[in-house]
């Protein structure tokens, strides 16, 4: 991933006769610097997240004694008030000229400040609106670095960017577990080290963020002109992509002299109504509502497999390296191939996942091959989503576009976490598990249904792109 200067040469590697006055041919790199440095942020502050996420759940049940249907609403709240500053976050960071990086930096900031505070929350209420403070941080900085990440990307490249990006957050969720282990063997009072430790990591990855990653990000020359520009003569296509309801200026790109105004909230809630955007966000809500979280995952596989409580911070490790080997390849293979096809098959297996858990099978192997699919899962989903998403939303519009699939979805996956805490509470947890893989496989054929007609055409930008 470099940027490299090349003229181009015949087959037998010598010089091709270039004209005095034509420019060297400038190769961009794949992966954008921005990219990189976003993913570098990403990786610090997960280590920090996931130091208190190997820990909370046993924390919280074993150590305050809170029933699951308690840990589920707290584990609701993770997602839910998430949910709802993701579209404030998202709007803000579109209007003014693309403040991402501000509304981002503020994100990250408030998950910093909230990190301290975890050592005095010794009840339900205090920890709760601590964890509150962390989710909502997360959810303002999540559309804006996702949008960073599509308006700095080639449309043709965002799968295999996002690929990058989710890899190296990922690296951060596989070392966040394994310090939370080393903090709680090295120490007395462990779950206080571990949250002190936490946050030393997350005011890193605020100066990380503020220092490398820049203020403006433009969209690449090349995603701001029509496909069938950059195309010699014989190559361009009819415009096909052209309603028949549309006038013939439909897909004229805006002039350099005509002004933009900055997008007004009912702009990003319009959104909606293009209906590539809307199916993608009813199927990921649709999803959201039958995937179980990874605390309550966890819990079922060491109660299933009986390993011990000292072993419980491992277990996402196995999740964290499966998805960090799988990111990148599955995202490259989402551009060639298809998107959303490639989000439906995630949750196939996932499917397969909670199958295993439930099957006569027992013991580490069984929990291995579940974490191993569970990775597989977050690979084939996470960033191919964001990059499906960016492909059907205008430049100007990709903060809120992100944060609108991201809020239908985090909102479905925290009614998930509570009805799963409360149902638990009545039921054992593998009765409550295979209602939900029931649940998983009907909204999987229904979501295939209703993506069958999405218009995707991996590495060309939509008209409405070149008109944003």
């Amino acid at each position: 991933m470099y940027l490299a200067d090349s003229r181009s040469t015949d087959a037998r590697g010598t010089q091709a006769a270039v004209a005095p006055d034509t420019p060297p041919v400038r190769r961009r790199a794949v992966v954008p610097s921005t990219v990189l440095a976003l993913g570098a942020v990403s990786l610090i502050t997960d280590v920090s997240s996931e130091m208190v996420t190997a820990v909370l759940p046993l924390y919280v049940v074993a150590g305050l004694g809170l029933s699951p249907l308690g840990f589920g609403l707290l584990d609701g709240i993770n997602n839910g008030v998430g949910a709802l500053v993701r579209l404030a976050g998202g709007h803000l960071a579109d209007r003014g000229g693309r403040r991402h990086k501000l509304v981002a930096g503020l994100g990250y900031g408030l998950s910093a400040l909230c990190k301290p505070l975890l050592p005095l929350a010794h009840t339900l209420p205090v920890l709760s609106a601590v964890l509150a403070v962390d989710r909502t941080g997360k959810g303002l900085r999540t559309a804006p670095r996702d949008a960073m990440i599509s308006l700095a990307t080639p449309p043709a490249h965002r799968g295999r960017a996002f690929g990058v990006h989710r890899a190296m957050d990922t690296t951060g969720a596989l070392l966040g577990p394994l310090a939370a282990f080393a903090v709680l063997r090295a120490t007395v009072d462990g779950y206080d080290a571990v949250f002190t430790v936490s946050a030393c990591v997350a005011a890193l990855g605020v100066l990380v963020l503020v220092l490398f990653v820049p203020r403006h990000i433009d969209a690449p020359a090349d995603a701001a002109r029509p496909p069938d520009a950059a195309r010699p003569p014989d190559a361009v296509r009819p415009p096909d992509d052209v309603r028949p309801s549309q006038p013939p200026d439909a897909v004229r790109p805006l002039r350099p002299h005509e002004p933009s105004r900055s997008p007004a909230l009912r702009d990003a809630l319009g959104l909606l109504r293009r209906p590539d955007l809307r199916r993608l966000t009813v199927c990921a809500a649709l999803l959201g509502l039958t995937t179980v979280s990874d605390s309550f995952l966890y819990l079922l596989l060491q109660r299933e497999g009986d390993l011990p409580a000292h072993l419980f911070p491992l277990l996402p490790l196995g999740t964290a390296a499966s998805f960090l080997l799988l990111a990148v390849p599955l995202g490259a293979f989402a551009d060639r191939v298809s998107r959303r096809r490639l989000f439906l098959a995630g949750h196939g297996v996932l499917l397969l996942g909670y199958g295993l858990v439930l099957s006569p099978w027992h013991g580490v192997p069984a929990v291995l091959a579940v974490l191993v699919l569970h990775g597989t899962f977050y690979a084939a989903t996470d960033g191919v989503l964001a990059a499906a998403t960016a492909s059907v939303v205008p430049d100007r519009h990709q903060g809120a576009g992100q944060a609108l699939v991201g809020t239908g979805q985090a909102l479905a996956r925290f009614v998930c976490s509570l009805a799963f805490g409360a149902a638990w509470s009545l039921w054992d947890g593998r009765t409550v598990l295979t209602v939900t893989a029931a649940g998983l496989a009907v909204s999987t054929a229904v979501a295939a249904f209703v993506l069958r007609t999405v218009d995707e055409t991996p590495g060309t930008t939509t008209t409405e792109e070149v008109r944003a």
